[in-house]
C-alpha cells in the first residue's frame, strides 16, 4: 500500500495520509457536488416554474392591458392600409372598423381570426369594393385597433360582439368572407340568423369538433403546449410566439418588417397579449370547451346542406383544411364551389391577395345570374 506524507503549517505537524482513502474521499466529493448541482439546478427550475405561474395567474386576474385604445386612423400607423378607419361602440367599448365602397352595393363582411386584424384583409377588399360592393372589415374585439376590455375574450363573448355590431350598422343580405376564428364566428352568426346571411366565402375554418389527436404530430404537441398552463403564457405572452413565429411561418412569403411591425403594433406588452393565448384555449376539442362545442356542432350539422351559396377557397397543404377534406367538401356539400389557390399554409391571404380577391367577385356575380 503506498502511502504518502503531507505537511504543512496551517495542520497538524505531520498526517499520514493512505492514498486509497484519499481517493475513495474524492470521489465521494464529486458525488455530493454533483448531488448540490442537480440539488440546486432543481430549485431554480421550480423558482422559475413558480415565477412564471404566479405571473400567469397575475396577467389573467388583471385583465389585459391597455383598457381603452386611442381612436385614430390607422391607415398612419398600419404599413398599407389605405382605409378609413371608423368606430362603433359596442358594450361599451369602441370596435375598430372600416367601410369601404358602394354604400348601395351588395354588402360583404369580412372577420378575421387570431392573432390578426382587419389589415390581413388590405390587399383583398380594394378588387371587391372596385366591383361596386360596400365593403367592411372589422377588428375582433381585443385585436386590432378595438379596445380591450377586462372580460374573458371566449368565443361568447367575440360572437355577442359580431352580432351586436352588425345589428348596430343595421347590416342586411350579407355575405361573409371568413378566416380562422373569423369562420367559427361567421358560422355561427349565419346558423343563427339565416335570413340573413346570402352566401358565405371561407378559408382555412373551423368546420366541426375534431379531436386534438387529428391536428397531426406537430399540430398536437403545438396546441398542447399552448393550453398547458405557464407553458402557454410563456409561449404566448413573454414570447409573443402567434405574432414572431406562427404567423410568418404560416406565410410562404417573407413578410417585410413593416408588416410584421402593423400585426405587431396591437400586442406590444405582456398582458396586452391576453386575447391571443385565450383562442387556442377556446378550440373545443374533443368537445371541451362544452359551450363552443355546442355552437359548432350546430352550425357543423347544418353547413352542408345549407342552401346559401359558399365559396370555399383553399391550398395545399394548408393547416385547417386540407386538400383531402376540401375534396370531400366539394363533392358532399349543397351549393359550394371549390377554388384551388396553389401552394399555401395559413394565413393564404398573404399569398393569393389579389386571387382571393377576383375569386370572391367572379363567384358572387356567378350566383346572381344563377
Amino acid at each position: 500500500m503506498f502511502r504518502f506524507y503531507f505537511n504543512h503549517k496551517l495542520f497538524a505537524p505531520i498526517c499520514k495520509i493512505d492514498i486509497v482513502r484519499t481517493l475513495k474521499f474524492n470521489y465521494d466529493n464529486r458525488g455530493v457536488s454533483m448531488r448540490r448541482v442537480l440539488i440546486w439546478t432543481l430549485k431554480i427550475l421550480i423558482a422559475i416554474a413558480i415565477f412564471l405561474g404566479s405571473l400567469s395567474v397575475y396577467l389573467i386576474s388583471i385583465g389585459p392591458d391597455p383598457i381603452e385604445k386611442p381612436l385614430r386612423q390607422m391607415s398612419s400607423v398600419w404599413d398599407n392600409y389605405p382605409f378609413k378607419s371608423r368606430y362603433v361602440e359596442i358594450n361599451g367599448s369602441q370596435m375598430h372598423y372600416i367601410d369601404e365602397g358602394n354604400k348601395e352595393g351588395p354588402v360583404f363582411l369580412f372577420l378575421h381570426g387570431n392573432p390578426t386584424s382587419s389589415y390581413l384583409w388590405r390587399n383583398v377588399i380594394p378588387s371587391v369594393v372596385k366591383s361596386g360592393a360596400r365593403v367592411i372589415a372589422v377588428d375582433n374585439i381585443g385585436f386590432g385597433a378595438s379596445d380591450r376590455p377586462d372580460i374573458e375574450y371566449s368565443f361568447i363573448n367575440h360572437a355577442t360582439h359580431i352580432e351586436k355590431f352588425i345589428k348596430t350598422l343595421d347590416l342586411k343580405d350579407i355575405t361573409l368572407v371568413i378566416h380562422d376564428w373569423g369562420s367559427a364566428l361567421g358560422f355561427d352568426y349565419a346558423y343563427r340568423h339565416q335570413n340573413n346571411v346570402v352566401g358565405i366565402v371561407f378559408m382555412e375554418s373551423f368546420l366541426k369538433v375534431v379531436s386534438i389527436k387529428d391536428m397531426g404530430e406537430t399540430g398536437s404537441r403545438i396546441f398542447t403546449l399552448l393550453r398547458t398552463p405557464v407553458i402557454g403564457e410563456t409561449l404566448v405572452l413573454a414570447m409573443n410566439a402567434f405574432i414572431e413565429q406562427m404567423l410568418p411561418g404560416s406565410v410562404l412569403r417573407t413578410l417585410t418588417s413593416q408588416e410584421l411591425d402593423a400585426y405587431r403594433e396591437p400586442f406590444p406588452s405582456w398582458g396586452s397579449r391576453l386575447p391571443v393565448l385565450k383562442w387556442p384555449r377556446e378550440i373545443p376539442f374533443d368537445g371541451s370547451p362544452e359551450d363552443v362545442a355546442a355552437r359548432v356542432n350546430n352550425y357543423a350539422d347544418w353547413l352542408p346542406q345549407s342552401s346559401i351559396p359558399k365559396l370555399h377557397l383553399y391550398v395545399e397543404p394548408g393547416i385547417l383544411i386540407s386538400m383531402e377534406q376540401a375534396k370531400e367538401i366539394e363533392k358532399e356539400w349543397k351549393n359550394v364551389s371549390s377554388v384551388f389557390l396553389g401552394k399555401g399554409s395559413h394565413f393564404l391571404q398573404e399569398d393569393y391577395d389579389q386571387e382571393i380577391g377576383e375569386s370572391i367577385v367572379k363567384w358572387y356575380n356567378h350566383t346572381k345570374t344563377n
